[in-house]
């Protein structure tokens, strides 16, 4: 199998479980049959918002869903069935380390489910504790050789969390953290991450302000006759200006091919909904719009023309 992807990728992500139940519908613990389908059901709201996006000129084949098995419900095969990009979870939710939503089975769910991409969500510093450093990339190798042996791509999303000396040493300062710290600190995790014997198809990263640190970070990606890797941008829960921004500072790079973002677009008008504030179909339709806008914000970026709207 190729290493990397060769395509554009526009990812709308809602696999968040943890936070999702507790901050929209206040369930702590594990949910019952019934609260899952409340769940389950404001997910598939998201996934409408991605199909009305299509509808208005979105190209499907380049439209991602990044869904979970617990409760995504019928939208991995809806998704598959409508042409789109399906993207699905590995790791447990809401652990500060790595570790398997299923345990030594998440190899039989990856083939159940057939997704075209297997994400993680990886809290990793370089400078952070060894011992968990390593454990965690002990894991990751694991599952790493599994996709590798059975022709899958792995998509890896990355956060880089601050010490506290790395903050103290910019007062403080999460913003200053973000840029002028934390490129290098991403640059040196892919890095370590690559030299743990890990294949990376795609990496999915926290979005950095000047495109000098995207072509950094791009560089490193492709270290080592890895010239077909990339990367995509996530939302992080940021406001559109400072998603746009990171998105403008990526689209230009070459090995930067789209993004993955989640709460930007869809918090604001599932919440409204949830609240009874507004019809399911108004919501839909705001997603759709909100992730058809960044679409256009990188496309102009890129230099292409936008989409439909």
């Amino acid at each position: 199998m190729t290493l990397g992807y060769d395509q554009k990728l526009y990812i709308l992500a809602f696999d968040h479980r943890g936070s999702f139940q507790k901050k929209f519908f206040g369930i702590q613990g594990e949910p019952d049959a019934e609260q899952t389908a409340i769940i389950a059901d404001a997910k598939h709201l998201i996934f409408e918002g991605v199909l009305q996006a299509v509808g208005s000129g979105a190209d499907a084949s380049i439209t991602g869903v990044l869904v979970d098995e617990q409760f995504g419900s019928t939208v991995p095969e809806e998704a598959r069935a409508r042409g789109l990009k399906l993207a699905m979870p590995a790791e447990r939710s809401g652990q500060n380390m790595f570790d398997f939503q299923y345990g030594d089975d998440f190899g039989e769910h990856i083939e159940r489910f057939d997704p075209d991409f297997t994400k993680v969500l990886v809290r990793y510093n370089p400078d952070g504790d060894a011992e968990e450093n390593r454990v965690q990339l002990g894991k990751l190798k694991r599952l790493s050789d599994w996709l590798e042996q059975h022709g899958r791509k792995f998509l890896f999303e990355l956060l880089v969390p601050a010490e506290d000396d790395q903050l103290a040493s910019v007062g403080g300062d999460v913003n200053r953290y973000d840029a002028e710290l934390r490129p290098e600190l991403m640059r040196r995790a892919i890095a370590d991450i690559q030299d743990a014997d890990i294949v990376v198809d795609i990496w999915k990263i926290e979005g950095v302000d000047e495109r000098s640190d995207c072509e950094m970070l791009v560089k490193q990606a492709r270290s080592g006759g890895r010239d077909g890797v990339v990367c995509v941008v996530l939302g992080r829960g940021a406001d559109d200006d400072k998603v746009d921004q990171w998105l403008q500072a990526a689209a230009p790079v070459d090995g930067f091919v789209g993004f993955a973002i989640g709460r930007s677009i869809w918090w604001d008008p599932l919440k409204a909904y949830v609240d009874g504030k507004i019809e399911r179909s108004a919501g839909a339709k705001q997603i759709a719009e909100n992730y058809l806008r960044f679409v256009q914000v990188y496309e102009r970026a890129e230099g292409k023309a936008p989409v439909a709207s």
